[in-house]
């Protein structure tokens, strides 16, 4: 019956994890499975941070002591503080396997030291927390540890043993496995919102954030802006230096772009297709992305090859009319794009500003009355009909 019981934990335990859509349900998942398998009454997944020599919590779940949070923005110890787990960090496991999970009780050492050394910082973190016991499983994942799973029981609970060792060591593999499922699925996300050659976000990003923003407008007036611009010469670098040099000037400009982003909050910088690119504020007012606008222009006119950049503005918050859509959004900023262009404007053209009614350039073609027509002048009835189709 009790092997019954933990292959049933471990099974709900990896459907846990793949029911999970973003990190933290998967981080969740692993601590909620893996304490529900113990028995335990808490439990945390911690990662390795090699670059700073630290343990950093990811989650904590069950009974929780009031200096625990259930994700913890900075919760981190360092990890020579942490002798028993120097073995499993630094790999020396591999001439032997894989690391074994070991035992820690709030009395001190435990029969088995094979399991791991005496840790008095876990031992007065057990008595601190009012926890008796705990049971440390190192996480290994591609071959190189990644972190460790922790599960405790409180005080006056039976003591975690060897056969609870055991059994979390073959959690801990589950957890590894679930951890790549989600690490692989989030790189799979990260790939499909992103502009391989610049890094920045793509046009399915603006779409998902654009209809994001939207809903936030109609519900509480929300501004948006979107910045929409084009470099320019683009062609004539390609022709002269090759695409590698034009793909060059493409990642410059993405940098410069995700910098002047960075002025305001609340922004994606993005890459539309071809030499397109984008910024779409959600929050800050119309002066403020304007100005940001500004700095972009100028920025642009620094970089070599190149002739600058062709910038438009649109936002709800100067004189534009009603926004039933995100599309009549893209086509403001898209008409004021092409008319910098078209007079080599070297600062941004703002939709709604300087004698702009800020309409719709395609709405108001459809909506224009029809010219009349000439019965003796069918050319004219020809003409007409194909502006209108």
């Amino acid at each position: 019956m009790g092997e019954d019981r933990r292959l049933r934990a471990v099974v709900a335990l990896a459907r846990g994890m793949a029911a999970a859509h973003t990190p933290q349900e998967s981080w969740r998942a692993a601590a909620d499975g893996a304490c529900r398998a113990l028995s335990g009454s808490f439990a945390a997944l911690s990662v390795w941070e090699r670059e700073r020599g630290l343990l950093r919590v990811l989650v904590n779940v069950g009974n929780r002591a009031p200096d625990e949070e259930e994700f913890p923005e900075d919760e981190t110890y360092p990890v020579h503080q942490f002798p028993e787990i120097a073995e499993f960090l630094h790999e020396r496991w591999l001439e032997g396997g894989e690391p074994n999970a070991w035992v820690e009780t709030a009395a001190g050492p435990v029969a088995d030291r094979r399991r791991g050394g005496y840790c008095h910082q876990r031992v007065a973190a057990l008595r601190r927390r009012g926890r008796g016991c705990c049971v440390v499983a190192p996480i290994v994942l591609n071959g190189r540890a990644w972190g460790e799973l922790y599960v405790a029981r409180p005080a006056g609970e039976p003591v975690f043993h060897g056969d609870d060792a055991a059994f979390a060591t073959v959690l801990a593999s589950v957890v590894a496995a679930g951890i790549a499922q989600s690490e692989r699925l989030e790189e799979a996300r990260r790939l499909a919102f992103t502009d391989s050659l610049t890094g920045l976000g793509n046009r399915r990003a603006v779409d998902l954030r654009l209809d994001e923003a939207m809903e936030a407008h109609r519900r509480d007036g929300t501004v948006i802006s979107l910045v929409v611009c084009d470099l320019n010469g683009l062609k004539k670098v390609n022709d002269s230096y090759g695409h590698a040099v034009g793909d060059q000037v493409l990642e410059r400009f993405g940098s410069v772009l995700s910098r002047c982003a960075a002025e305001l909050p609340h922004v994606l910088a993005a890459r539309l297709g071809g030499d397109e690119f984008c910024l779409l504020a959600v929050g800050p007012s119309a002066d403020e992305v304007v100005r940001v606008a500004g700095d972009l222009c100028a920025r642009a006119r620094e970089l070599e090859p190149g002739d600058g950049v062709a910038c438009g503005v649109a936002s709800t918050g100067d004189p534009i009319g009603p926004l039933r859509s995100a599309r009549r959004l893209f086509r403001l900023a898209d008409a004021a794009q092409y008319r910098a262009k078209a007079a080599g404007s070297i600062e941004p053209v703002v939709a709604g500003r300087e004698g702009d009614d800020g309409e719709d350039p395609v709405v108001r073609l459809a909506d224009r009355p029809p010219a009349p027509v000439d019965p003796a002048h069918p050319g004219d009835r020809r003409r007409i009909r194909g502006r209108r189709s």
